[in-house]
């Protein structure tokens, strides 16, 4: 059992790679709660079968190596996740209809703490945060498993093919071949270049404030200001998603004007800024979870807005206030 001469040793080896692991499942699966069930199959694995590890690998590489064993029966045993702009194409407002398709249809946001390293190289750290925007996440659901493992392992962790070809068991020349059929997959359906978020520079902080102060205002005019000219908006369960300015400010003036008067509460998703809408009770007496509203910050402008409505999954899932008193301050669970 090599130097894991203790459990206390096991478990804090173990834990230690919980994190990155986390963040290697969720680009494998675009899940963050089936990342989070395959972490956790990937502990009990690599605890039942630990007389077995010889210490000839990492620890490291022989956890990667359970993690991708279970992320492939996973992905073999059910859909890949997708954005609606995956399945549909965008619709006008005038012919917009609010069609629900089940949850596991849909790739899932993931805050930033359950998967990117506390601590990294900054050119690590864009590479990694890159690695998780959902449009890069959506694109990866387009290959096969373990091309999508090789194109992770190889680009994204910085892993060298004789290291990838060990842990999936075949020969460096197989590795070369599926990162080069990955690669010309991913090139046809790359998302665009977003501005970088890390920190956020004084321009973008500006961008946000404008942001919240048109949303919560319901601003139209002062919004559509702040957005890309093809900027779109999707909103999961549901397929419909618009692009346009027209369009999205026809549906927010419509169907949409039911989040007039919201608040909006800052965090972080999938590599870039969120914020967590609030809707006001009908009863008055405060605010409800409405959507998490994840942004794409693309060409000094919003170009994405994607809210997320199954708020009973992501508020808990992001640590966040379970509502909002009259004064917008944080209620928390009980």
């Amino acid at each position: 059992m090599s130097d894991l001469a203790t459990t206390q040793d096991l478990d804090a080896g173990l834990e230690r790679h919980r994190r990155e692991l986390t963040g290697y499942c969720y680009r494998m699966l675009g899940s963050s709660f089936e990342a989070e069930d395959a972490v956790q199959d990937t502990m009990v694995r690599a605890w039942r079968s630990i007389d077995r590890f010889e210490g000839r690998s990492s620890l490291r590489s022989w956890l990667y190596r359970i993690a991708t064993n279970v992320c492939v029966d996973m992905l073999n045993a059910g859909n890949k996740r997708a954005r609606p702009m995956d399945l549909t194409g965008p619709t006008p407002v005038a012919q917009a209809q609010l069609n629900a398709r089940p949850e596991v249809t849909w790739l899932e946001p993931v805050p930033d703490g359950r998967v990117l390293p506390s601590v990294l190289d900054p050119a690590e750290a864009a590479v990694e945060r890159e690695s998780i925007r959902l449009a890069f996440v959506a694109a990866l659901q387009h290959l096969p498993p373990k091309q999508r493992a090789v194109l992770i392992l190889r680009e994204v962790l910085a892993w060298k093919a004789a290291e990838v070809a060990e842990l999936l068991d075949t020969t460096v020349a197989s590795v070369n071949s599926a990162l080069q059929r990955a690669r010309a997959t991913l090139a046809e359906r790359r998302p665009g270049e977003a501005d970088a978020a890390d920190p956020l520079d004084e321009q973008q902080q500006e961008l946000l404030k404008r942001y919240v102060a048109a949303f919560e205002g319901y601003d139209m005019k002062a919004l559509t200001a702040l957005l890309h000219e093809d900027a779109t908006m999707s909103m999961p369960p549901y397929d419909l998603w618009l692009q346009g300015h027209g369009n999205i400010v026809g549906w927010m003036l419509g169907v949409g004007s039911v989040c007039r008067g919201s608040r909006l509460v800052p965090t972080v998703a999938n590599g870039v800024p969120a914020f967590a809408q609030y809707h006001r009770r009908t009863d008055g007496e405060g605010y409800e979870p409405w959507a998490l509203i994840v942004l794409e910050l693309r060409g000094g402008a919003v170009g994405g807005m994607d809210f997320f409505l199954d708020t009973g999954r992501w508020f808990p899932l992001f640590d966040l206030p379970a509502a909002l008193g009259p004064d917008g301050s944080p209620v928390r669970a009980r």
